[in-house]
């Protein structure tokens, strides 16, 4: 193993072990105590049963066939979703194959952010993971399961659906995935169109018509934004079948994963001698490999969230320096859109997955003793999917990359260190993606410009107020505050405005996520405005710094003068009522900071790991 990937899996092992065998602690008990239907009365039983068919429910009652969830965030207005409707009778009938049951044990939403972007629902985009979490928990606690298919695709979905697996981490699960829609407009000639948009040099027709021309049929978006990394993700944590993360919808071989991964957790279960749940598969060193993935491949900085809520719901204590380190240990081997012109389609045509594996494995780089769906290490995930005669199979992948402007040799990385940055100091701690950066190092020194909401950029960006070296800071938009939305429509202004040959940047107590481009942005700020950040006392023509490469986030005004000033406020009514978020005023009060994953859900059972209740 590499020698700083294996540090910092030891670190957190070590400042996680109260946390992680109070976890593993309470599986085993749920394990012990089994799936309740049979201790259930008969009048709990029958209205688990009620709908089955004659053949269903004597094996309900037998107690002997493994009864299979299915969580499904389907629904047909989200192109990534919408393969899923008929997700639940091919598995279904996948499961009755192999002589078990499945049931639908729930729906979860799933909202888009390309959708809500630059409106008021996007004000619910990160609460919704939470929401997610607690939905798919619910769809278990029926106890009638003796395992679960989580099927979700997008950016707070699998996220979420992980958090709610995890909650029950006695049960086996398998994440079924959907994949991405084929190619359609090239990234780069839909990121020209948008930045014409932004100067009014093309209407809203010519930009409409891009758009759909990108975003065209069922399956995910194309580019490596949260959706796809959540996929690539999952499967390097081992919870997805060997190389089906990006096997487009629709497909004679899509559909043959779907089958076999109905197959594999029924072969999982207690009932079996294969017993292998959730919570034994997603420990430190697994939390390692996905990290280490997504930063090898210059993934969404989303990330920094969600993988730090997913480590906790696993017993696990993951923060920044994690990733920071993390990430000068792994070079970046991939150049997809933001990072690049190809989408996640010529990632797989180049390679893919298990070639992406074998170099990292080759390196010393993943972890290979830990557990998958598939057993023990991660040799099989080398492998790619097949059809063979109309069946299934897996074979070697390819041992090197079709095309090394998308897929490098690991030997010849294009950037010898991660995607990712974290940066620190008066100012607070953020993130910044580097990976899609046009120079490998962001020096950038320049008076702020200061917003309290993204719209009134649009205002300063037409009047030509940031035609000149800048860096923007955009506040009161952390997760306490409004949410936590995400900002891109910031990112075409700002890209013109380098076009120009203006040097600037971001800096937010938001988010950018996935498709953080060419603009530096030190994203996720914390601690936020709305909390006494010190982000809540810059003025406008303060100096503000931004170093990736001393990892410096300074502001350059002196404790004296601040001390002077007093913390910005705003009045966020408007945020909070309309379009359902009045609804989530509960949850957006117990929100936890950036770097401790932005989360409702901890919030107990953190002060009962401190002693403080």
């Amino acid at each position: 193993m590499n020698c700083i990937i294996q540090e910092v899996t030891d670190r957190i092992i070590e400042r996680s072990k109260v946390s992680r065998a109070s976890y593993l602690a309470k599986i085993d008990k749920a394990r012990r105590q089994g799936p309740h239907r049979g201790a259930l009365s008969c009048g709990n039983l029958a209205h688990g049963f009620a709908a089955c068919g004659k053949d269903d429910k004597a094996d309900l009652r037998s107690m002997t066939k493994a009864n299979i969830a299915i969580v499904s965030s389907y629904n047909d207005m989200l192109s990534a979703h919408q393969p899923y409707e008929t997700y639940p009778q091919i598995l279904k009938q996948a499961i009755a194959d192999v002589g078990s049951v499945a049931q639908f044990a729930g729906g979860v939403p799933a909202m888009c952010d390309g959708v809500t972007q630059g409106n008021p629902g996007m004000e619910l985009s990160l609460m919704s993971r939470d929401n997610i979490a607690m939905g798919a928990a619910i769809g278990l606690s029926h106890n009638m399961f003796d395992g679960a298919l989580m099927l979700g695709i997008c950016d707070k979905i699998v996220p979420g659906l992980l958090l709610g697996g995890l909650s029950f981490g006695h049960l086996p699960t398998v994440f079924v995935p959907a994949g991405p829609m084929p190619s359609g407009l090239p990234n780069k000639e839909k990121a020209r169109v948008r930045q014409e948009f932004a100067q009014g040099k093309v209407g809203r027709d010519a930009l409409l018509e891009a758009e759909s021309q990108s975003y065209h049929s069922a399956g995910t978006c194309t580019f490596y934004g949260t959706a796809n990394s959540n996929q690539l993700v999952v499967e390097v944590m081992g919870l997805h079948l060997p190389g089906s993360s990006f096997v487009n919808p629709g497909t004679e071989l899509r559909d043959e994963l779907t089958k076999a991964a109905a197959r594999q957790v029924t072969r999982l279960t207690d009932l079996t001698d294969n017993y292998m749940p959730i919570g034994h598969i997603v420990d430190a060193k697994a939390m390692v490999n996905g990290l280490v993935a997504l930063l090898a491949t210059g993934g969404s900085t989303n990330h920094t969230m969600h993988l730090v809520a997913v480590a906790r719901a696993a017993g696990l204590i993951v923060n920044w320096d994690d990733f920071a380190d993390l990430s000068n240990a792994t070079p970046l081997i991939t150049r997809i859109y933001p990072n690049g012109s190809a989408d996640i389609n010529h990632f797989t045509a180049a390679g893919g997955m298990s070639l992406l594996f074998k170099q990292l494995l080759d390196k010393g780089l993943l972890h290979n003793d830990v557990n998958t769906i598939c057993g023990f290490g991660l040799e099989r995930y080398t492998q790619e999917p097949k059809l063979k005669d109309g069946e299934l199979v897996w074979e070697d992948g390819v041992p090197e990359s079709y095309d090394k402007d998308v897929l490098a040799d690991i030997n010849q990385p294009f950037k010898p260190d991660g995607g990712l940055s974290v940066l620190g100091g008066n100012l607070g701690r953020a993130v910044i993606k580097t990976s899609a950066l046009r120079e490998p190092i962001c020096k950038i020194k320049a008076p702020a410009v200061v917003f309290d909401d993204q719209y009134a950029l649009d205002a300063a960006f037409q009047a030509g107020d940031l035609d000149k070296d800048c860096i923007v800071v955009v506040r009161f938009q952390g997760p306490a505050a409004i949410g936590m939305p995400e900002l891109h429509r910031l990112t075409p202004p700002l890209g013109v405005l380098q076009d120009k040959g203006f040097k600037v940047a971001l800096v937010t107590d938001g988010r950018m996520s996935g498709a953080s481009g060419k603009v530096p942005a030190a994203i996720h700020l914390t601690p936020e405005a709305f909390k006494g950040g010190l982000i809540g006392k810059v003025n406008s023509g303060d100096i503000v710094e931004i170093d990736t490469q001393t990892g410096a986030l300074t502001l350059h005004v002196s404790d004296e003068e601040l001390a002077k000033r007093e913390q910005a406020t705003l009045d966020l009514t408007d945020s909070h009522q309309g379009m359902g978020r009045e609804l989530f005023a509960g949850m957006r009060s117990t929100l936890t900071g950036a770097e401790e994953g932005a989360c409702s859900l901890f919030v107990e059972q953190d002060n009962l790991d401190q002693g403080h209740l």
